[in-house]
């Protein structure tokens, strides 16, 4: 009778080739976040030849057809990044809003920005009627522009 023990080896989880994946995985989000855009909502802009650059942050307000009616006859507003258009009589009362936000009584000069990316295929009396909120309430807006010429 042979009564020796015998020497089992311990089982092992290989995980060297979890090193790449982990490597490849990394990569992939490094480059995935570097080409996402902030400005999701999809429009053409007009174009210019010359452009400028505003210093403070400013509020952006994007106005477009909706895809969806192609008669269009009902336009969409789009208050910087948010996913949910709202409606002309809404965006008054949210520009109020953020301009109450924005007021400084030491800098009475340091009015609110709000940069109009207007869809290209709109008219200029619906581009008027945006604007004429903003003149009403005291608001800054600049007309976003493509510096593409075509």
């Amino acid at each position: 009778m042979n009564l020796r023990r015998r020497h089992r080896e311990d089982a092992e989880v290989e995980s060297s080739s979890l090193n790449d994946i982990m490597f490849f995985l990394l990569l992939f989000f490094l480059i995935a976040s570097t080409l996402a855009n902030p400005n999701v909502i999809k429009i053409m802009l007009p174009s210019a030849k010359t452009t400028s650059t505003i210093q403070t942050k400013p509020m952006i307000l994007t106005v477009k057809f909706d895809e969806r009616d192609e008669t269009k006859s009902s336009i969409l507003y789009y208050i910087d990044s948010e996913k949910a258009p709202v409606s002309l009589n809404i965006l008054e009362s949210r520009l109020i809003e953020a301009k109450e936000q924005f007021f400084d009584p030491e800098n009475p000069d340091n009015r609110l920005n709000v940069v109009l990316r207007l869809d290209r295929n709109l008219t200029v009396q619906q581009m008027v009627d945006v604007m004429e909120i903003g003149a009403n309430l005291g608001i800054r807006m600049v007309l976003a522009t493509d510096k593409s010429r075509k």
